[in-house]
């Protein structure tokens, strides 16, 4: 890997090296060449404010997404039709015969 970042010549896009595969771990994510590419890249040019005041917007936007997900999922649940559950006269039919079981045996 190269020790430094590539930038064209505008500085418009920057050359990282593609990995084949994909990473399976977070360990091996933060070790492809991909994101060390783009770690030396933001250290490189003194970027680490600019990079976490991103960052940081990133996070807090997905948590206020999720949050929101989360509460209109709960009102349509709370909103929707009940599903039909099925009928109790199986159940019931299943421990009357279990009584039954039960008291012939106590008989004997």
């Amino acid at each position: 890997m190269a020790d430094k970042v590539k930038l064209s010549k505008d500085g418009s896009s920057i050359d990282f090296i593609q990995s084949e595969s994909i990473p399976t771990s977070v360990k091996k994510f933060r070790q492809s060449p991909e994101i060390e590419g783009f770690y030396r890249f933001i250290y490189e040019n003194d970027l680490q404010k600019e990079a976490f005041e991103i960052l940081d917007r990133i996070v807090n936007e997905r948590k206020l997404k999720k949050s929101k997900d989360t509460k209109d999922a709960k009102i349509a649940l709370a909103t929707s039709a009940p599903v039909p559950q099925q009928s109790n006269s199986k159940l019931v039919k299943e421990k009357d015969d279990k009584h039954v079981k039960q008291t012939q045996k106590a008989k004997k």
